[in-house]
Parts: structure tokens; sequence; C-alpha cells
């Protein structure tokens, strides 16, 4: 039998690239040392050795304004204690209820999921794989009955299929693919439109809801915005651009004013295969996104996904598509004005004067932070006259300056370098080379941008950056030779307008343990030894305006903790603040995280779970199907491990935190 290593032991390791940003533009690490090494704090604060000791100089500089105001922490729970085991954890005085998970019915003509008799058909109608983004869209105005709306981000052959592992040299290693698993690969990717509703106090599915809906990586979608039909765009499937089928990768994404569900395509390259001639049209613009990853077999079965035989189907992916979830025939549609490039997500803000703002993040090393502001304004009392908002607007890339301002530069055709000369003759070939558009703007490349929470009551906005274990050069505000355990910075928008073109920008939180000096972290003193964390990813501001962040990265070998949510303080005295909240069980992922409006419930996912387990002495070896780490969520020899979304409420009910 032929085999593969297998390529993904973990997301951190597997998901964001090497980074492959070729310009020479200052990053974020350079902006950081210039600016805080000028303003002369650091030598200041380094002076007080007791307290760097635990909080880096950095701490007392992004927390200085804020604790002149004197409030405490909004934040009110008994802490979780930080580790790695089998299971998953919540603070005291709450519940964490499963909700649904891989295989779950989807439909009530759905059947029973059976890991090991699974088919392409089946997984069409039930709950897709590793759940991300979560987003909940209430119905009829109603707090105990609504929509969820969950994306499906990618497949672990390993944790899902019985009989096509073997262990080489300690390391796994899988099958070639098969027609039929591909099928069944690619059925469990996409999203999931489900209602559900809470009864007695505890969430529920309704099977038989008329709006239910799975997505899949075939789904029917169309292409809409400004390059919609350029040629670039068509196959020979599509000689017109403007029909594809399927989306693929969607990790976080966002739920719009008007109640339609936005999914992120990000890691798109792994999905293809084969090779361009050295000077194909594409060839530089693949490289910059890393296609083709081959990491899926499916160019076997798909030859839509082999760019040897269709050179132009790449560009047909890594967009922000938006669903009707109110049609469930409706067609999906890929807004292709929001630009083409790893989206992280797509979380969206009314301004003042009415239009939408979306923030969005370009997940690899060494890439950029954007927004999108709609050409439009947003109609509360018209939702028809929304729903095509997204085909009109400007895409803008951020720049961090030294002296702490930043500016909003506008990806336009004609404008700046992105001219023929430079090989952009319209606005579509600058959204689909949007990062060598960014390139040439001089964009700051960062480390890793992920979910970007806007504040609507602050008009500050929170840019999570996982990490980045490529940096090569230590410095005084990052004091570790490579990155790896994130930060985040904080945005405030000039007047607190969030479509201004330029703001502020400051440093939230370094992560890292604190009680390591050389780790540079920068939680407050009232950070407890539960409550620090590593490379944030995902993150949601509440309706009190507070910020949740979740994590990926976190293990026993990297923090000896596994990952979680957290809640972060961003005011007052208590800023820097975190604590722990709720944990995910040995080799998950923490994503999601979404409050319901009413904050009565926090919906949370947990990704790939049991996807490792070497490091932890629970296990002390590589997890698959047939030897797992844990068996969570259903702790039953009979099944496999299961991503899964869990419903969080307080017990007795109550608001959360």
């Amino acid at each position: 039998m032929n085999q593969r290593q297998i390529f993904r032991t973990s997301r951190l390791e597997e998901a964001d690239g090497p980074g492959l940003n070729p310009t020479g533009n200052p990053t974020m690490g350079d902006i950081i040392t210039a600016r805080f090494s000028r303003r002369g704090f650091l030598q200041r604060s380094m002076a007080t050795a007791a307290i760097a000791a635990t909080v880096s100089p950095l701490a007392l500089i992004a927390a200085d304004e804020a604790r002149a105001q004197g409030t405490g922490s909004v934040f009110d729970f008994p802490e979780v204690e930080a580790g790695v085991d089998a299971n998953h954890h919540v603070a005291e005085g709450y519940d964490a209820d499963i909700l649904l998970r891989w295989g779950d019915k989807v439909f009530a003509d759905a059947p029973e999921f059976d890991p090991t008799a699974q088919s392409e058909a089946a997984q069409e109608r039930q709950f897709g794989y590793n759940n991300d983004f979560v987003g909940f869209i209430p119905l009829d105005g109603a707090t105990d009955r609504g929509l969820l709306v969950v994306n499906h981000e990618y497949t672990n052959e390993h944790l899902m299929f019985p009989g096509i592992v073997t262990l080489q040299d300690g390391k796994i290693t899988v099958a070639d693919a098969t027609a039929e698993r591909v099928g069944i690969e690619m059925a469990a990717h996409g999203g999931t439109i489900i209602e559900i509703r809470k009864e007695n106090g505890k969430w529920t599915p309704v099977l038989d809801a008329p709006l239910n809906r799975r997505i899949t990586a075939k789904t029917r979608m169309q292409l809409s915005g400004p390059a919609a039909g350029h040629e670039r765009l068509r196959t020979s499937a599509d000689a017109e651009g403007r029909t594809v089928y399927g989306t693929i990768n969607n990790c976080a994404g966002g739920v719009t004013p008007w109640g339609t569900y936005i999914m992120a395509e990000e890691n798109i390259h792994g999905y293809f295969m084969g090779e361009l001639p050295a000077d194909h049209r594409e060839a530089a613009n693949y490289d910059r996104l890393g296609v083709p990853g081959g990491d899926y077999q499916w160019g076997r079965y798909e030859t839509r996904f082999d760019i040897g035989q269709e050179p132009n189907e790449p560009n047909r992916f890594g967009w922000v598509v938006e669903v009707d979830v109110m049609d469930p025939t409706s067609v999906p549609k890929k807004r292709t004005a929001l630009g083409r490039f790893k989206h992280e997500g797509a979380e969206s803000v009314v301004a003042a004067d009415g239009r939408v703002v979306f923030y969005l993040g370009d997940d690899e090393r060494f890439d950029y932070v954007y927004k999108f502001v709609t050409a439009g304004a947003y109609n509360p009392d018209d939702r028809a006259a929304n729903m095509d908002l997204l085909d009109e607007g400007t895409l803008y890339v951020a720049r961090f300056d030294e002296d702490g301002t930043m500016v909003w530069m506008p990806l336009v055709h004609g404008e700046g370098p992105l001219t023929a000369e430079n090989g952009f003759d319209s606005q579509a070939d600058v959204l689909i080379e949007t990062r060598r558009a960014a390139d040439l703007l001089g964009a700051t490349p960062m480390d890793r941008p992920e979910d970007i929470q806007p504040n609507p009551t602050t008009g500050r906005a929170y840019v999570m950056l996982t990490n980045n274990t490529r940096r090569e050069e230590a410095n005084a505000a990052n004091p570790r030779v490579d990155n790896a355990f994130g930060h985040i910075i904080e945005i405030l928008e000039d007047n607190q307008d969030f479509t201004a073109t330029g703001g502020r920008w400051e440093i939230l939180l370094q992560c890292g343990d604190p009680s390591v000096a050389e780790v540079g972290a920068t939680f407050s003193t009232e950070t407890t030894r539960n409550g620090w964390f590593g490379m944030p990813d995902n993150a949601a501001v509440d309706a009190d305006g507070r910020l949740w962040v979740s994590t990926d990265g976190n293990s026993n070998e990297s923090t000896g903790r596994t990952d979680g949510l957290w809640a972060v303080d961003t005011e007052g005295d208590a800023r820097g603040t975190s604590r722990l909240f709720y944990r995910v069980p040995v080799g998950g992922e923490m994503c999601g995280p979404c409050p319901t409006p009413d904050m009565t419930t926090m919906f949370v996912a947990v990704q790939h779970p049991g996807d490792g387990g070497d490091d932890w002495e629970g296990h002390g070896r590589p997890s698959y199907y047939e030897d797992l780490s844990t068996r969570w969520p259903d702790f039953d020899d009979a099944m496999p491990v299961r991503p899964a979304v869990v419903a969080i409420t307080r017990q007795g009910g109550g608001r959360i935190g």
C-alpha cells in the first residue's frame, strides 16, 4: 500500500505556511522597537527589576493611561485550573454542554453517524468536521431561538477514518486517498446552518427546521463584485468565470448586521496539486500564496484541484463568502471586493454614517491587516436593500508607524503603484493579487494576523497575532528570537470612526508566561498562573463590550496547558488582566467564541481534539483513530474523537462571566 507521512499534526504546525512575503517592508517587531525605544519608557521601566521579573515594561506602557481611570475587572467567575488532560473544563458554576458533534444529524431524515461506514451522501446531511467559526442569528427577535452557523475548516484523516494509519519510525503515515475518502472529506468541509432552541435552560438542535442547511466543497456558488467574470477566473467548466463549486478551509467568519453568514476562505493553497510552467501568468501569483501546497490529494479525483489541468482554479478560492441563511435554496456569493488572500475572518461593525466596516486578517507570518468599507449604507428597515452591499466599497491595508499612528492605504487600481506598469490592468487584478498589491503599498508585515474584533462602543479594534516563529532578530520590546507566543494589538480609529483612514495603535498584551522574565509577557500583575496564555487566535466582544480570547497552539510542550477561552480586561486598572474560563481536551484548538446577545450563553467550538498527545504523559505517543489520546466528547470505545460545538450556560441561569 502506498502511504504518505501525515502532514498535519497540529493546526499551528501545518496551517500557516513559512511566511511568503518577499518584501523588505519594516515588520511589526521593527516598528515596536523603534517606537518604544524612542519614547524612552523601556529604560525607565527596566530599572524596576522586581516588576520586570513578572511583567515586562510594555505592560506598564500599554496600561498607563487606562489605569488612571481606577476601575476594577469587569469579569467575575472562579478561574479554571490550567493544564492538560483528556476532558474539557469550565468555570465552577457553569455547564458546558455538547450541542453538535461531527456526524450528528442536521436534518430529521439524516442517517445516524457510523464512523466505520461513512459515505459522502451521509456526511452531506450530517454535521461537518473541525468546527471553527460559530455565529448565532436570532429568529424573530427571540432570545431562545435562532440559527447557529458554523464553519468546517479542514479534515484530519488520521482521526476520522479507521484502518488507514500505520506507524513508521514513530511517525504516523496515512494511506493514499481514495475517491470515496475524498468525497467524504469534501462533504465534511464547508459549513452548517441549523436552528437551535433553548428548552428548560438547555439548547437543542431543531432537526426538522426548514432553514437547516449543509454547505460543502461542492456547493454551487456565484462569484460577484469587481473580479467576477474576469478571464483569470475562467475555467474549462466555467467559461464566464462566474460560477464556482464549493468553499474550502473556512476558518473564522462573521455575521453581518443584516443577518447573513460570512465564511472566510483561509489556507486554500494546500488543496491544490500539480505544477505550472515557470513562465505561466499565474506562477508568481500562486507562489505568493504557496499554491500548490499539495496537502490534499483531491486533484487525483477532482481535476479542478490540479493546477496543471485547471490553472485558473486557485484564483476562485481565497475569498469571503456570503450566505443568505433565510433562504436555504440561495446561491452563496464569493464577494471579490473584499480581496483574495488567506482570510481568517470578517467581523463587522456599522459606522456612524451607516456604512459597514469589515476587519480582515491574512493569516500567515509576515502578512497584513485589512479592512473593507462598504460604499453604501446599511438600512436596518430593509434587509433586501443590504444584500449586495459587499459588492461595492474600498479595501484598505494597514501600515503601522513608529510614532504609534497608523494609516489605512486604499487598494484601488490606478492609485500609487497599482497600475498597468506593475501588472495591474484593472481592479480585478488588484483583488486577485491582493497580497502583491499590499506589498507594493508598503503595508506592515505582521505576526500572523487572525481574528480582528471591533468594539462598537469604544471605536477600538483588537487584532489577534498568533505568533511568528520565523522572527530572526530579538529586540527590546519583543525580546524573543522567535515570537512563539504572539500578541494583541489595539487599534483606536481616528475620532472613533471605523471608516477613518488613520488612527493609533497600542499593544494590549504580549503573550506567554509572565513568570519567565525573558519571555517578555505583559499581562498585569493581577493575572494568576492560570490566567496567562499564548497564541491568541479568535476573539469576541460581547454585548457589554468585554473581550474574550481563544487560543490555538498551547500544548503540554509549548505552555504546559491546553488551548482555551480567556476573559481579558481592556480598560481601567485591570487592563491586561486575563483569566481562564474554559479549556479544551488534549490536542484540541479553541475556536468560536460566540456570546448570545443577551449574554446567557457562550457558544464555543472545539476543533481537532485528540490531534496529538505525544508530549502529554497521559498518552505519550502519536494519536490516531485506533489509538487516541482522548475519545472526547463521547468517551465511547466505539466512537472516535469528535470535534464539537459546546454551549456554556450559567447554572440556575444568568449572564456569562
